[in-house]
C-alpha cells in the first residue's frame, strides 16, 4: 500500500505513521527527517536546507525530491510506503507521481489530518529536545521530572528553532498557502479522505483506518481493532 499522510506541523502524521508503518510492515517515510539528518551529516545538500527549516519556509521542492527518490530506491519500500510530510505542494505532487509510477505504481490514499490551529501551536511550541540523546519532552503534556532536565541522560533539554512559536505560526502561513491546495488535487483525483486529528492517538489512529477501507492490507483492520480492544 503507498499512503500519504497530509496536514499542519504537529497534527501527529508522524506518529500515526509509525504506528501504521509498524503494523502493516511497511517504512514511515518522513520528509522532515530525512532533512533533519540531511543538515545532521553536514553535506551541501544540508546546508542548504537549514537555512529554508529555521525560518519555516519550505526546503525548495529540487532538494526535498533528491531525498525522497533516494529513500524510495531501498527495498524496504517494494510492498508499500507511508510518506509523512511529502508531498507539501501541487508541484510536489505531481512530481511525485511521476517519479512512484515508474518503480512503485500510483499512491492508493491520501489522508488528511485536521486539527485547528491554536492547538497545533500549543503542541509545538511546548517541545523540548534532549541536546544529547534527542528524546523529546512537552512542558505541559509530557514534562521532564525535573525542569531543563533530561529523564533518560541527565543532558539539557532546549526548544529546537523551528519549534519557537513565531516559527510555528510561520509554519502554519506556508502550509495554508502551500499545502492546503493539495486537498482540493487530491479530492479531484479520487484519492482523498480527511481525519479529525483531536483527541487521543488511538483514536486518531482508528479514524484513519476507518477511512482507508478498502485500501488496506487484506485482514489489517481486524488485526488493528484487535490491537486497540487488548486483551480480554
Amino acid at each position: 500500500m503507498r499512503l500519504v499522510l497530509l496536514g499542519p506541523p504537529g497534527a501527529g502524521k508522524g506518529t500515526q505513521a509509525r504506528a501504521l508503518g509498524a503494523l502493516w510492515h511497511i517504512p514511515q517515510i518522513a520528509s522532515g527527517d530525512l532533512l533533519r539528518a540531511a543538515v545532521r551529516d553536514g553535506g551541501e545538500l544540508g546546508g542548504e536546507a537549514q537555512g529554508f527549516m529555521d525560518r519555516g519556509q519550505l526546503v525548495p521542492d529540487e532538494l526535498v525530491l533528491k531525498l525522497i527518490a533516494e529513500r524510495l530506491t531501498h527495498r524496504d519500500t517494494e510492498a508499500g510506503f507511508i510518506l509523512d510530510g511529502f508531498p507539501r505542494s501541487v508541484a510536489q505532487a505531481e512530481a511525485l507521481a511521476g517519479m512512484i509510477s515508474r518503480t512503485h505504481g500510483p499512491i492508493d490514499k491520501v489522508v488528511a489530518v485536521i486539527v485547528p490551529d491554536e492547538e497545533i501551536v500549543q503542541r509545538i511550541s511546548g517541545r523540548r529536545t534532549c541536546s544529547n540523546c534527542n528524546a523529546m519532552y512537552h512542558v505541559s503534556f509530557e514534562p521532564p521530572k525535573v525542569a531543563g532536565v533530561c529523564d533518560k541522560c541527565g543532558g539539557e533539554l532546549y526548544q529546537r528553532a523551528d519549534d519557537a512559536e513565531a516559527t510555528v505560526r510561520e509554519r502554519l502561513k506556508v502550509y495554508e498557502l502551500n499545502t492546503r491546495p493539495l486537498l482540493a488535487h487530491y479530492a479531484r483525483l479520487g484519492l482523498l479522505a480527511q481525519v479529525d486529528g483531536v483527541g487521543r492517538t488511538e483514536e486518531v489512529e482508528q479514524r484513519i483506518i476507518a477511512a482507508l477501507d478498502g485500501v488496506i492490507p487484506k485482514g489489517a483492520s481486524k488485526k488493528a481493532s484487535a490491537q486497540q480492544a487488548g486483551p480480554r
